[in-house]
């Protein structure tokens, strides 16, 4: 690779100065920028999705907000930064498990989102030391307001970050879709869970470098996260999830937050990584994600934590910098 291409892949990097990306998606994707500048991948060719917050949830969305509180930064606790993987279950468990997730989606009441609303997620996620070899740090507590429609809103989005209000500074600058994916967006997805795992595939861009599969596993998982949507179309969206080849159940994962629960997982063998979504064993409501390294290599041993996070609270808010 010669200066000029080194040059134009930096320059797909995120401006520092936006900060529009949760530190966990945003390292995820600069690590595979990184691979590819080191010779390790080839050249990606879509441009990076920026999830608000890439966090699948089955939770209920609770409308209204009052408060605002005043975030404490780093955390001065880590998740365990060595994973002892389990012996994977089987895409038919994965199918069991994640028909169950859509029943409680199902029963989940979620009142229509206006244009002019937020949706609110305060989470818990870890800061990334080293690419190579790969070192997760200390955790951060984030809050992100994601407008439903910049426009209709009061203003553009916000997250805050070690205390300090960040404006998302390219809130306006998708249309809505499967990169800015609206309530009204989303229930207008077809529920049938075929023909939605077909539309999900089709409008997702592969990212050279990475399994396609596994791509298309992140943007449902994005989609869980970043929108509020009809029960039927989210319990469409955990059934369409489950045709995504490769996909697993796992009979136990922990969460930034240091809880256990089950999880819904997929290895990506082309970059050595499994990712798990976790849901509590009793009440299947969505706990945090995490990614851990499947193979030995120049990035560190097999089990050694990429990322992990956790959600502690959702909401939809009229404002941004609102909170429940």
């Amino acid at each position: 690779m010669n200066t000029t291409e080194h040059q134009e892949l930096a320059r797909q990097l995120p401006a520092p100065a936006e900060r529009d990306l949760p530190p966990d998606r945003h390292r995820h994707h600069k690590e595979l920028l990184m691979r590819t500048i080191d010779g390790d991948r080839p050249r990606p060719r879509r441009r990076l999705v920026r999830p608000a917050f890439a966090l699948p949830a089955a939770a209920a969305v609770v409308a209204g907000a009052l408060a605002v509180t005043v975030l404490s930064g780093t955390q001065d606790r880590s998740p365990e930064t060595q994973v002892a993987p389990a012996k994977p279950g089987t895409p038919r468990g994965a199918v069991v498990l994640l028909d169950r997730i859509a029943a409680v989606a199902m029963k989940t009441g979620t009142e229509p989102v206006r244009d002019d609303q937020y949706v609110y997620v305060r989470s818990l996620t870890t800061d990334t030391v080293h690419i190579k070899p790969v070192k997760a740090g200390g955790l951060k507590e984030r809050e992100d307001w994601v407008p439903q429609d910049p426009y209709a809103s009061h203003e553009a989005g916000v997250f805050r970050e070690d205390g300090k209000f960040v404006p998302i500074t390219s809130a306006d600058k998708d249309p809505a879709g499967i990169d800015r994916p609206t309530y009204k967006w989303l229930a207008s997805l077809p529920t049938d869970p075929d023909a939605l795992h077909e539309r999900i595939r089709k409008e997702t861009r592969p990212v050279r470098g990475q399994d396609f599969d596994q791509t298309v596993f992140d943007t449902f998982g994005t989609l869980l996260s970043r929108g509020v949507m009809p029960s039927r179309t989210e319990a469409a969206l955990y059934k369409a999830a489950a045709k995504i080849p490769g996909v697993v159940e796992m009979p136990d994962a922990v969460d930034a937050h240091g809880r256990h629960g089950v999880a819904i997982a997929r290895e990506d063998r082309q970059l050595g990584e499994r990712t798990e979504w976790i849901f509590n064993k009793e009440t299947l409501k969505f706990l945090g994600e995490r990614t851990y390294l499947t193979e030995t290599g120049e990035r560190g041993k097999a089990g050694t934590l990429v990322r992990a996070n956790a959600i502690l609270d959702r909401a939809v808010v009229d404002r941004p910098r609102q909170v429940p």
